[in-house]
Formats: structure tokens, sequence, C-alpha cells
């Protein structure tokens, strides 16, 4: 009888230790980032620069070209071939590539569907307007800036394409600022952004321009993740966010 009852409160307290842990909140979903493509800029102040981005349509099978200032490509759909110096290389969705200024590279659309990217560029002044892939592909502008990128002092830089994903109903993150530049393209999810006290909505299809003296938080307030490109160019071997606002005499 002594050893029933024994069994029956250790019974009993493992299923207490048990509820215990069930109810225990676990920790919240963590922010994930994911690098696309980098590299890294000797020097970006020789002339002003521009953030600029393009989306590009090519049909099955075809071919263009491009030839521009330092950019990254995205593919948002179906796969394209580069090919750059010779060497080749298959993009499929979700995955981009670094095209250095001045190299020329030969995109193909591959065979089982249209082929649509982004290309982001940092482009000088003087090239703005300077075509981006030729013919046949369609090619639409989605943003520049209008006044170059502020700010950015003499040394090497590192310039990169990230894809952030922020977990649902996650809280507003604290006031921060960039250390350069950065221009957010939204894939998917609504983010809540936060400037001067005043929070927008940003759904899929925004562009949002974030220079070093923007004083901003993210949030995403919704049932889903909120997906973004963050194409980015901070000072190399400082931190891409730095909290508040920055110095005075920055």
């Amino acid at each position: 009888m002594q050893f029933r009852t024994t069994g029956l409160l250790l019974l009993g307290a493992m299923a207490l230790a048990a509820s215990g842990t069930a109810q225990t909140p676990g920790a919240p979903p963590a922010i994930a980032r994911t690098v696309i493509a980098a590299t890294k800029l000797r020097s970006v102040t020789d002339v002003p620069v521009h953030f600029k981005a393009v989306s590009v349509t090519l049909q099955p099978g075809e071919r263009s070209s491009v030839s521009a200032a330092n950019g990254i490509l995205y593919q948002i759909s179906g796969s394209a071939e580069v090919a750059i110096d010779g060497e080749t290389k298959m993009l499929n969705a979700g995955e981009g590539l670094f095209i250095a200024g001045g190299k020329a590279a030969v995109l193909t659309a591959g065979s089982g569907g249209s082929s649509t990217f982004l290309h982001f560029f940092l482009a000088p002044t003087a090239d703005l307007d300077r075509p981006a892939e030729k013919a046949p592909a369609i090619v639409r502008e989605l943003y520049r800036t209008a006044s170059p990128i502020p700010d950015l002092k003499p040394g090497s830089y590192d310039l990169n394409l990230t894809r952030v994903t922020f977990p649902a109903q996650m809280p507003s993150n604290p006031p921060h600022h960039r250390s350069g530049a950065a221009l957010y393209f939204i894939l998917s999810g609504t983010g809540a952004n936060t400037i001067d006290g005043k929070i927008e909505a940003r759904g899929p299809g925004s562009l949002i321009y974030e220079p070093y003296d923007l004083v901003h938080q993210w949030g995403n307030p919704g049932n889903e993740p909120l997906i973004f490109l963050a194409f980015n160019i901070n000072p190399e071997g400082v931190a891409a966010v730095l909290p508040g606002a920055p110095a005075k005499n920055q």
C-alpha cells in the first residue's frame, strides 16, 4: 500500500512538472537574415552615388546584356543564366549575384517560363539615366534616390543584398539609424515603419530608402512573416545598423 501511494505521488509530481513545462512560453521567433550576394568596394566617394532599382523580365529563351554600375541581381521567378568573363551561373528564384561596374554580363532566361528579377544599382550620378538590361528585356524602373547618398566617408565599404524575415506579431524594434544607407524592397507581408512617431504600413512591392540620418523603427504586427530585401552599404568593419540617432558631428 505504501508503495502504491508513493507511486501515485511520484506520478502526480511528474504530471505537474510536465504541465508546468508545457505552459512555459518559448522564446519568440528570431529575425532571420540571409545574405544573397556581397562584395567590398575600396571607395565610394570618388563621385556622388545613388541607389537605383529596376525590374527586368525576359521571356523563355530570350537573351539580354547589361554593362552598368555596381549592382546585385535578385531572381524573383523563373530562372536566368548569367555569363560574365566566360563563367556562367544559373539563378533560381530567391538567388542573387553581384555584377561589378563596367563588367559585361549576358543573361539568358530559362526555358521553364518567363524570368523576372530585380537589379539593384549603386550608380554614379552620371550613370543614372544609362539603360540597364537591353532589349528584348522589359525593364521598368522602380526607384532612384532624388539626390546622392549623403555622408559617405573615405574608405572601403561593404555592399550586400540581404533577405530579412521578421516573424509575425513582432513588436517594433528600438529606434536606430544606418551607418551608410539602405534600400528596402518588401517581398511579402506588411511591416510597420515608424518615423518621427508616425507609423506607416508598408506592403509587398514597397521600396523604402534609409539614409544614414533617418532614425526609424520596424515591426511586424501582422499574422504572417514580413520578408524584405535590404540593399545595404556600410563602412567596412562598422555595423550596418546603429542604435539611436547619429552623432551630431557625423
